[in-house]
């Protein structure tokens, strides 16, 4: 009988074996495997990671353009800068005439000039950013914001506007009074001296018509807070046009565009 016990015994975890190998190299993959839900810890470390990871790889994203953003938004305008500070006035409107035309948008680029209507598409930070070193390296004499107010100060009227900031020059032989457009570039004047006019550069091609130049004059960009604007219109209802004489007509210049 008790032969017969130890048999049994022995046959009984011969078989327990067989049905339940356990290789060392596998131990830990079916004890995972078999009994997941005693590891809630782990599976919840594991997913902690790849919430990590996740958040790692979009953190990265996001910050990549951001930082090629700024440090394009700080390059693309030390050309100009780099002009300006030199008084190299030519070569600072031919860059600011190139901006624009980059800022308008990949159409302007291949066109090669800016449509009056693209000039919404230049952000408020770029044109201010123009036009501050414009003024900064003129004795806020120069830059867009100036144009903009003695624009203003001639009731809006764009010949007496070209006249006074000298894009226009008197014919000396004519009979009657009529103006025509300076011949660029010999003409205009490069030089910030006491000569020269409030508000000449920089220059803005009037080829295709004045909507260009007036949609720059009222982007959002040279908006003044309300105070300020009111402050000026009394200015301007008090204030003659140069001598006194009447806004010019447009009629008394010579169609002329060549800048």
């Amino acid at each position: 009988m008790a032969t017969n016990a130890f048999k049994s015994l022995y046959n009984f975890k011969k078989q327990h074996s067989l049905d339940h190998p356990l290789p060392p190299s596998t131990t830990t993959t079916t004890t995972t495997t078999k009994y997941s839900f005693f590891l809630k810890p782990t599976t919840s470390t594991t997913l902690s990671l790849s919430n990590s990871t996740t958040f790692a790889a979009s953190s990265a994203t996001y910050s990549t353009p951001t930082t090629d953003t700024s440090t394009t938004h700080n390059t693309q305008f030390e050309l100009l800068q780099q002009h300006l500070s030199s008084k190299n006035f030519r070569e600072a409107d031919e860059e600011t005439r190139r901006l624009l035309i980059v800022l308008a948008g990949e159409a302007a680029e291949k066109r090669g000039y800016v449509f009056f209507s693209e000039v919404q598409f230049i952000s408020s930070d770029d044109l201010k950013t123009i036009d501050e070193l414009w003024r900064k390296y003129s004795d806020n004499k120069f830059g867009y914001s100036v144009q903009k107010k003695i624009w203003k100060k001639m009731k809006k009227d764009f010949t007496s506007f070209f006249i006074k900031v000298a894009w226009m020059k008197k014919l000396e032989s004519s009979e009657v009074e009529q103006y025509n457009y300076r011949a660029f570039p010999t003409e205009f004047i490069w030089e910030n001296d006491d000569n020269t006019p409030e508000g000449h550069l920089p220059l803005t091609n009037a080829l295709r018509g004045t909507r260009l130049l007036q949609n720059i004059f009222t982007h959002p960009a040279f908006e003044y807070d309300h105070e300020e604007e009111e402050a000026e219109e009394k200015e301007i209802g008090t204030e003659e046009n140069g001598n006194g004489n009447k806004l010019l007509s447009k009629k008394l210049f010579k169609t002329n565009y060549t800048f």
